[in-house]
């Protein structure tokens, strides 16, 4: 049986060093979905999502072994994090955010086992946010990214980071604030998350 492990064969986006911000290009990858708005320490909306991602994508990697003989690693949540106006947009101010919250499915993934992995889901778990999910591919391009280790409320300096590093490159910021959570949200001690910061960029 073929074994993946999509965090090594895509090392240059799920591996950054936090000493340097690196730019890469991100392909077109395909992705759970789910939206919601406001502050994800507070939300219940934002907490129903990330209960619902992960069963799900189980759920897909479950039908994949049987049906496709590929063990695989499930990937880590990520959020796209924006604003009305980005602009303006400032990590201080949750309350305004919007977000998608999202997890990476290897390209094997189609849209019937996505179903019927949301079936099977819906037979075992009372997930509410279960049917907001949806299945997207999503073309990120060129991105400047680096590695925050600690809490997600001390991004703040390291955002500034990528943001200058972006301005240093004649390069201009596009789309919406990218955060991959490489530890387990809901198991690891704040002062040990390892986040990858992004953000896409243009010339």
């Amino acid at each position: 049986m073929e074994s993946v492990d999509y965090k090594k064969e895509l090392k240059e986006l799920y591996r950054q060093s936090a000493n340097e911000v690196s730019l890469v290009e991100v392909p077109t990858l395909h992705y759970l979905m789910i939206d919601g708005k406001g502050d994800p320490n507070t939300s219940p909306e934002f907490s129903a999502a990330v209960e619902t991602l992960y069963p799900f994508s189980y759920a897909i990697r479950s039908i994949v072994k049987a049906e496709r003989e590929m063990k695989y690693v499930v990937m880590p949540l990520e959020g796209l994090w924006w604003a009305d106006d980005m602009e303006a947009f400032d990590v201080e101010k949750k309350d305004e955010w919007q977000w998608t919250l999202l997890q990476m499915q290897p390209n094997v993934v189609t849209e019937d086992i996505v179903e019927r992995a949301r079936e099977d889901v819906s037979e075992k778990k009372d997930l509410p946010a279960l049917s907001e999910v949806r299945y997207e591919s999503f073309d990120e391009g060129l991105s400047a990214q680096t590695l925050h280790i600690g809490p997600y409320s001390e991004e703040g300096p390291t955002v500034e980071r990528v943001h200058e590093f972006i301005e240093e490159q004649d390069y201009t910021r596009r789309g919406a604030h990218h955060e991959i959570y490489l530890s387990d949200m809901r198991r690891t001690d704040p002062e040990k998350l390892k986040t990858i910061i992004r953000q896409p960029v243009e010339e």
